[in-house]
């Protein structure tokens, strides 16, 4: 038998494995995000997007155009740019993801993984736990930028950790849509090239970088209901102490739960199924 018809070869489920426990579930995933973390401290450069990101786009956007979209005042876009960005962080992690899934199968290591008698959503799961952990130091680099740069909280630290964690909730509900990407597609970068095709029209189509009262009437409709506005608007909310709260933070929530109760599931049937 040639190499190639071995590593075509469906990996079928080891018997037992849907009887795992919650324990040894939870086991497992503890193991898999030690893994994942250690690969991180192996390879640092592997962090570079979520260290340097947020400091670029930071300074490219309020130094160049913040005074432009504020009418010459770069302390109000500052206040007003920041919260925004939280909803940008975590897109584009997200996406880092699935080309990293991708690549693994390439490379045969979730093979490997399948063969071994665990979960298979234990794989997924610890994937998620540690891109979420880097949204987080993503979020707090840009937080120590924009308080560099001027940002005024003007609530309070409760309010400000409500931010991130619906940052982070949203974020996380987003990277199981690439990873679902990542195990459909052939190629990391057709997981690339079809990551940016969606991110561009949602991240540009939205509030995170100028007011949606300046956009054509057609663009405000479709940034009303794009989930990015609603968490730029919900962090901002939150910092500033001005305009709704409950409105864009219910949607972004609801957003979020129907992403991961949609994509979740496909994800770990294509992990358990893909050739």
């Amino acid at each position: 038998m040639s190499a190639a018809t071995v590593s075509s070869a469906p990996v079928k489920a080891l018997p037992g494995e849907g009887r795992i426990g919650l324990r040894a579930n939870l086991r497992h995933i503890g193991a898999l995000v030690r893994r994942n973390a250690l690969q991180i401290k192996q390879d640092p450069e592997s962090m570079f997007d979520a260290l340097l990101m947020p400091i670029v786009f930071s300074l490219l956007f309020v130094y160049v155009f913040g005074g432009a979209v504020a009418q010459g005042d770069r302390n109000a876009y500052v206040n007003y740019f920041i919260p925004g960005m939280m909803a940008m962080g975590g897109l584009n992690i997200a996406m880092s993801v699935g080309t990293g899934v991708n690549d693994d199968f390439n490379k045969g290591v979730m093979d490997r993984f399948r063969t071994m008698p665990i979960a298979r959503s234990s794989v997924l799961i610890a994937k998620l736990i540690v891109e979420t952990g880097r949204m987080l130091v993503s979020t707090v680099v840009l937080l120590i930028m924009g308080f560099i740069m001027g940002f005024d909280l003007k609530t309070g630290p409760a309010e400000l950790l409500a931010a991130v964690a619906l940052a982070l909730f949203f974020g996380s509900s987003l990277t199981w849509i690439f990873m679902l990407l990542g195990l459909s597609l052939k190629t990391p970068q057709a997981v690339q090239g079809l990551g940016f095709l969606v991110i561009m029209p949602l991240q540009f189509g939205s509030s995170i970088f100028a007011p949606t009262s300046t956009m054509p009437g057609w663009l405000q409709s479709f940034t009303k209901y794009n989930p990015l506005s609603q968490l730029a608007d919900g962090a901002r909310a939150l910092t500033s102490g001005h305009g709704a709260v409950a409105h864009p933070v219910t949607m972004v929530v609801i957003w979020a739960l129907a992403i991961t109760l949609v994509t979740a599931p496909l994800a770990v049937a294509k992990f358990r199924n893909k050739t």
